[in-house]
């Protein structure tokens, strides 16, 4: 089998190349750009098979909205026009149901393109649309907040274990109640090779299916002895929960939580070894 994983030099593309290489009889190619040469100047000239594009810019993408629209969509335009591949599985994210009435994968989604902060979900979206407008065996994958050993800076989990560990206290600038949903990139890594051979519809939402909160955070935090806070009149960022149903009757649900690793990258940060890395497209 061969796998093809773009963006490799970033969080979720450096540990799923790690899981593919572990398959049995599985070639991987994880090209990452070299001397300012354009990586689709090779990409273009072999048989790809499976490709993830994990090309992308997250926590700063509205003071950086050219590179957001060309990690998203630029090279994909020309991946799916030229390349070669059994089947291509694109990231995409969750933020994407901002404002929408249900989290399953057919709801219909809100955008507002005179708003700077849908950027990221318009790029996101202009790239799912791509895929499903190819005619090529091309599906997305709207990932949660994923968290994981190597989180980039700008994680609000790697955040929290930062100041904890930095300071031994955290002040949360969200309230208690605020909430979202948290998927290990272990999980991640386990279920997209599985997406991209055997999955029958073209979106999965990759998500545990459960937000924890806040108020629960700072309880594992406490546990350590942490100092835990919450900022006067801080506001509620409470994300509905997302609908991983297709996920899980397909290929089974998460094995991981934060909850149940939360002591293994607590001591990855007081040890310093959590390998951070500034954010960048990769």
């Amino acid at each position: 089998m061969m796998f093809t994983v773009l963006g490799s030099g970033g969080f979720i593309g450096g540990q799923l190349v790690d899981a593919l290489e572990a398959i049995d009889r599985a070639a991987v190619y994880a090209p990452l750009p070299k001397d300012g040469a354009d990586i689709s100047d090779e990409i273009f000239d072999r048989d790809l098979g499976h490709v993830f594009y994990c090309i992308g810019l997250t926590a700063d993408f509205r003071s950086r909205p050219l590179d957001t629209v060309k990690a998203h969509v630029c090279l994909l335009r020309r991946l799916l026009d030229r390349g070669r591949f059994e089947s291509l599985t694109y990231l995409s994210s969750t933020r994407v149901y901002e404002g929408a009435a249900t989290t399953d994968e057919s709801t219909m989604l809100q955008v507002d393109p005179t708003n700077p902060g849908h950027l990221y979900n318009l790029s996101k979206l202009m790239g799912e649309s791509l895929c499903h407008a190819s005619g090529h065996n091309a599906r997305v994958v709207r990932l949660s907040n994923v968290f994981g050993r190597a989180m980039p800076a700008q994680n609000f989990i790697s955040r929290v274990f930062h100041e904890a560990a930095s300071t031994g206290q955290v002040q949360f600038l969200t309230s208690s109640r605020s909430a979202k949903d948290y998927v290990s990139v272990n999980d991640v890594v386990r279920w997209l090779p599985q997406i991209a051979q055997h999955g029958i519809h073209s979106t999965y939402n990759v998500a545990s299916g459960t937000n924890l909160s806040n108020a629960e955070i700072a309880s594992l935090l406490e546990q350590k002895r942490i100092v835990v806070g919450f900022s006067e009149g801080a506001p509620d960022w409470s994300f509905p929960v997302i609908d991983n149903n297709r996920l899980v009757e397909e290929f089974g649900g998460a094995q991981s939580s934060l909850a149940n690793e939360f002591e293994y990258l607590f001591d990855c940060f007081i040890n310093h070894d959590n390998g951070i890395e500034d954010e960048r497209i990769t």
